[in-house]
């Protein structure tokens, strides 16, 4: 037996019931619903995490530029620029989460955590939560799967789809995630890291997937930026024993409700929003044109 990730309160009262930590519960899942051994699991989050810090890394080094031109290093500017906003730290945090994401929009290697197009969310805000606070991989890799066992109950209630339930479901999905991971590297409570997630969704909720171009690019790579700030502010606000006020269960509730009313041309459509701008448009219309350009002559339509 194990617990089937149906809600925040059942998953609280399991873990207090059964006297074991929140990513035991997980384990515990994968290995008598999935089939999985203990040790694999280990080891997968071992490579998992090695791929998010490479595709940090790769973005911070490589040339990262997308065949649409949407995507010109902007991580690397970012991570280089002279002048911090806030601190350092933070312009770490927000170049990192840029940089992941630009490697997937650059076809390089990601993890989906938990999809392609919220990839940068968790590499920068973890990669950054370690190297500040000096965590241990072995803790990092707990909080991965604290931000599994999240990610598993808002697919039930709600989605991870940014086609089901709009950019609120990927993006803020993978803050929630990470906000809730933060708080549990960080020694908080069950209640805080729920807090912490119920926080997060509140600030994404009604978010809308609208790619230009249906590219997985713009506004997506910054958002995921954005996505990295929001869940380490909703990760002090809870430690510090502030209340998100309305439960973790219901926000997510909310979140599926919203995304089932809202409208198909803002659910990666490319049909609304920034990608139904003027600008926009032309953006689509060119890449179009580059993309015929280069099939083969007996590709082409006729």
């Amino acid at each position: 037996m194990s617990y089937l990730f149906e809600s925040f309160i059942g998953w609280k009262s399991y873990c207090e019931e059964k006297n074991m930590a929140l990513y035991e519960s997980v384990i515990e899942y994968e290995v008598t619903q999935k089939g999985k051994s203990e040790s694999d699991i280990w080891k997968n989050l071992d490579k998992a995490y090695q791929v998010m810090k490479e595709a940090v890394e790769t973005g911070l080094k490589d040339d990262m530029s997308s065949r649409s031109g949407m995507i010109n290093n902007g991580a690397k500017k970012v991570y280089n620029h002279s002048q911090a906003v806030l601190s350092p730290e933070f312009q770490k945090l927000i170049s990192r989460a840029l940089a992941a994401k630009e490697v997937n929009s650059c076809m390089g290697r990601v993890v989906a955590a938990p999809t392609a197009g919220a990839s940068g969310i968790l590499p920068g805000t973890l990669y950054t939560l370690q190297e500040i606070h000096q965590l241990s991989d072995q803790k990092i890799f707990e909080g991965l799967l604290v931000g599994a066992g999240i990610a598993l109950i808002i697919e039930q209630k709600a989605s991870l789809a940014g086609a089901v339930g709009g950019c609120q479901a990927e993006t803020g999905s993978a803050a929630a995630m990470a906000s809730g991971a933060i708080v549990f590297c960080l020694g908080g409570s069950v209640d805080q890291i729920f807090n912490a997630v119920a926080i997060t969704i509140q600030c994404m909720l009604g978010l809308v997937c609208d790619p230009v171009a249906g590219l997985v690019e713009v506004p997506c790579v910054v958002r995921n930026a954005s996505a990295a700030a929001i869940a380490y502010s909703s990760a002090q606000i809870s430690l510090a024993g502030v209340g998100a006020v309305i439960p973790v269960d219901e926000c997510v509730e909310a979140m599926g409700e919203i995304g089932a009313n809202m409208e198909t041309k803002y659910k990666e459509t490319a049909l609304g929003g920034l990608a139904a701008t003027l600008t926009g448009q032309e953006i689509s219309k060119r890449v179009l044109i580059q993309d015929i350009e280069i099939l083969p002559d007996e590709e082409l339509p006729e």
